[in-house]
């Protein structure tokens, strides 16, 4: 199966590991790192909102855990066809993935794909930090 196809699958498949007891709004996400290993992530949510995760930083956070440092793809799905990553979140892709490809996957046949710097132009990086 090639990684494309696999990262979808894992998208949606870990939608339905979502915890979203007040929302029930469910968000599933995965990542491929540069050595093409996908890990997926899915929306929890605590009940003073504040430490809630997001799909996507659960997914970036899982990828980092294990030592990827490069992010080049990442797949989102949610319970609406327009599951856009907040600001939080295309922050965090930013720092692993200046050049990331974001999928928007409303099922396996229909995926939209942006550029991160579609979604977040004049961004902050690593890089910004270097003449400080």
């Amino acid at each position: 199966m090639d990684t494309h196809k696999k990262l979808i699958e894992t998208c949606l498949e870990s939608k339905k590991k979502a915890y979203t007891p007040y929302s029930h709004f469910n968000v599933g996400a995965a990542v491929e790192t540069e050595d093409g290993e996908i890990f997926g992530g899915a929306n929890i949510e605590i009940a003073s909102y504040s430490p809630t995760i997001c799909a996507e930083r659960n997914a970036i956070f899982s990828a980092v855990y294990q030592g990827a440092r490069k992010i080049v793809r990442i797949a989102i799905t949610g319970d609406s066809e327009n599951t856009f990553p907040c600001g939080v979140c295309r922050q965090v892709m930013r720092e692993f993935g200046p050049d990331m490809e974001v999928l928007i996957v409303k099922d396996k046949d229909h995926v939209r794909t942006f550029t991160l710097e579609e979604l977040l132009p004049h961004s902050f990086g690593p890089e910004d930090l270097e003449n400080v």
